[in-house]
């Protein structure tokens, strides 16, 4: 079959944006400095022979007498409605992912981290005067390395909950491209893949949704939070509940553009037109009266200054470039990306690959800047002074007729002149902004942690030791995080000394409890906690146990004590829950220690390093997806195997020596937290009860460790050779 060029373009293949000519010629404006080469380039991409994508069927209109262009908007100020794309360190080398972040602070605007997040070095570290870091960080949920330090670290925290390439599912990386830092930042294991769950997995409703802004506002009080959505019909419905719960931004992804690594199933017939996605948000906030409560961001595509103005009259506040950035620095769309054999060393992980790179920050500087003169130059034609009195001014957009003219007996055997954009070009009746118009974002308030802080502050600023005793209801949400995101702002990820502050609550915590405590923070709950305890766990203590003095009959290990989604997206730490806790516990924990004593489905999904214990039962699907760390679960039925996912993971009896001893401290250590009557009984008769329980460990992680094992070995024999 011939190959007409459905991914790859090919010379007599299908129609493609991206094809030899508009690369060099990006490339060559971008280098050398030339707006008029980039005008040049932007005709060529403008002037397109047929239509690619739906703002290509439109123009807008111009004024008689145009603003003068020293009364429009400076480009310092259009600038800033530009960021980068969330493009993870890991699909991408550390020196395009650097020079993003480089150029990008340069503008005084935002790139991406992407969910691979972020190596800590990079918050504090300058070239030429000018940050590394990221000021938006992707926490895609709590997936990969979302730690207190990071969260505190950034000026806009974005949730993933989808994006155009990809609706519905998650992230992978191969293993191959998993390296010593990109495993470091991940909180993972070199040279194993690693997978990202869907959002589903901790996000079931908006109130969900609402919780985890919730969360990051209390870590974060000075950061916007932003939610990434898919172009798809009815987007509109789910971005009205987004402002609903208080997101200062909301993306619309459209299905053009994505990552090089996506399967074919995700990059083609799957999501829609981001003109429709951001249309249909535009109409559906304005309508609701929420419009003017949050900035629009839009992707898919986007390469000139006509694709940003008709996007803007669509509704978008600021436009996201992801390809383009690249194709700048020197990618070449090779579709390689997942290959790990980028031949530009843009997307790939091999050393001598990398060293081919030759992308400069500055690059990236020059396109962003040329597109905002052009934008400039555009506003002035259409007779306004700022970008913001063109957003969603759909009245403004016109049918490109030089198209139609071109293309007369193409038209007309395609028929897109049928096309009836006039649902797509609607603009509500109203007599509020259909642009964001606020000067700062919603914070929280109110919230327990404020008078905590205010107990503690000394006990923070000397490090002093201190013990303090709350009450605390189901209405006290997140309580501990605010606390936590204040000792990271101060300490980073060093924390306190262990046992500096420790807290003791009793009563019902509300969802969120202990949520990215870090360390040196100690917090010990007598009573229950709703789900999300201990979500993105950073370094603390937790401690839930059933009131003392609970009438004699009651058995903590028989009752469920904590809710579901605990421990979601852990780095470190310590969790020790004297009872059961609900479903999902234990997804992405890729650091922190467990101890419960029973769980529901889908306990240790995705976990990609800790230890997890379970002194009782479990639901199905135990360990789908884990590729790191241990689990040990008590199986005196011999039923586990019913219920244990067995695709990534093997089980065994708990026999060798280094094992049991990791065993029996770790439930030393939850009879020393939480006085539990079901450890104390394990410890006392030890050499009975270890016989039941059973490891689960990844093949893929015991093969890595055995690997490790035989090269210490390796050397050890290497060592007595030489000195023999």
């Amino acid at each position: 079959m011939p190959n007409n060029g459905q991914f790859s373009w090919r010379k007599d293949g299908i129609l493609h944006a991206w094809h030899p000519d508009t690369i060099a010629n990006l490339q060559i404006a971008t280098r050398l400095g030339s707006y008029k080469k980039f005008k040049e380039w932007s005709a060529m991409v403008d002037e397109k022979e047929k239509p690619i994508f739906i703002r290509d069927f439109f123009g807008f209109k111009k004024v008689a007498k145009p603003t003068p262009i020293d009364e429009v908007e400076p480009v310092e100020s259009i600038v800033r409605h530009f960021v980068t794309g969330a493009m993870s360190f890991g699909a991408l080398s550390i020196e395009t992912h650097e020079a993003l972040a480089l150029a990008m602070n340069k503008l005084g605007t935002r790139s991406n981290t992407g969910e691979g997040g972020e190596d800590n070095a990079r918050y504090h570290s300058e070239v030429d005067g000018v940050s590394l870091s990221s000021k938006t960080k992707q926490i895609a949920s709590g997936r990969f390395g979302v730690t207190a330090e990071y969260l505190v670290n950034a000026e806009e925290i974005q949730i993933k909950v989808a994006q155009g390439a990809k609706p519905g599912e998650g992230g992978q990386l191969p293993g191959f491209k998993v390296n010593e830092i990109i495993a470091k930042t991940r909180n993972a294991i070199p040279g194993i893949s690693l997978i990202s769950p869907p959002p589903h997995h901790d996000i079931y409703s908006i109130e969900d949704l609402a919780q985890l802004i919730f969360d990051l506002k209390n870590i974060n009080p000075t950061a916007a939070v932003s939610v990434k959505l898919v172009a798809e019909s009815g987007v509109g419905t789910i971005a009205a509940g987004v402002a609903k719960a208080k997101a200062d931004l909301i993306v619309i992804s459209g299905a053009e553009g994505g990552t090089g690594a996506s399967p074919a199933s995700s990059m083609r017939f799957a999501g829609i037109s981001p003109e429709i996605g951001l249309a249909e948000t535009q109409q559906t906030l304005v309508k609701n009266g929420l419009r003017s409560q949050v900035r629009l961001q839009t992707d898919g595509q986007l390469k000139t200054a006509k694709d940003v103005i008709i996007m803007a009259m669509l509704g978008a506040d600021e436009f996201s470039f992801g390809t383009l950035p690249l194709i700048v620095l020197g990618c070449v769309m090779m579709r390689k990306c997942n290959t790990n054999t980028c031949p530009v060393g843009v997307a790939t992980q091999d050393e001598r690959l990398r060293a081919r790179f030759m992308g400069k920050s500055e690059y990236v500087v020059n396109f962003f800047t040329f597109l905002a003169q052009q934008v400039r130059e555009y506003l002035s034609e259409i007779g306004v002074h700022k970008l913001k009195d063109i957003i969603g001014h759909t009245e403004l957009i016109v049918q490109n007729e030089e198209l139609r003219m071109k293309n007369e007996e193409f038209a007309a055997a395609d028929k897109w002149r049928t096309i009836d954009f006039s649902r797509l070009l609607y603009k509500p009746e109203t007599d509020k902004p259909l642009y964001w118009d606020r000067s700062e974002f919603t914070k929280v308030c109110g919230v327990k942690d404020e008078e905590i802080i205010k107990e503690v502050q000394k006990s923070i600023d000397e490090q002093e030791e201190t013990t303090l005793d709350f009450a605390i209801k189901n209405t006290d949400r997140a309580v501990g995080t605010m606390l936590s995101g204040v000792i990271a702002k101060k300490y980073g990820e060093a924390g306190l000394p262990d046992g500096t502050i420790n807290i003791k609550f009793k009563g019902s915590a509300g969802q969120s409890f202990g949520a990215f405590a870090v360390k040196g923070l100690s917090l010990r709950l007598e009573g229950e906690a709703n789900d999300y305890f201990g979500k993105g766990l950073s370094g603390g203590r937790i401690s839930i146990l059933p009131p003392r003095g609970s009438n004699a009959e009651f058995h903590a290990e028989d009752n469920i004590i904590a809710g579901n989604t605990g421990l979601y997206g852990a780095t470190s730490g310590e969790l020790y829950v004297n009872g059961q806790v609900g479903e999902r516990f234990g997804v992405r924990n890729s650091g922190a220690i467990a101890v419960i004593e029973g769980a529901g489905d889908h306990c240790c999904e995705y976990m990609t390093g800790g230890r997890v214990v379970v002194l009782g039962k479990t639901g199905r699907n135990f360990a789908a997806g884990m590729s790191g760390g241990v689990a040990y679960v008590y199986d005196p039925d011999h039923t586990f195997d019913y219920f244990c996912n067995m695709d990534m993971v093997e089980i065994n009896l708990v026999e060798d020596t280094v094992s049991r001893k990791e065993l029996l401290e770790l439930i030393r250590q939850h009879y020393l937290h939480t006085g539990s009557a079901l450890a104390g009984q394990m410890l006392d008769d030890w050499q009975r009860y270890v016989e039941d329980f059973i490891q689960v460990v990844p093949i893929e992680y015991k093969r890595v460790l055995q690997e490790e094992q035989m090269a210490k070995l390796s050397q050890k024999i290497a060592e007595v050779q030489r000195d023999y």
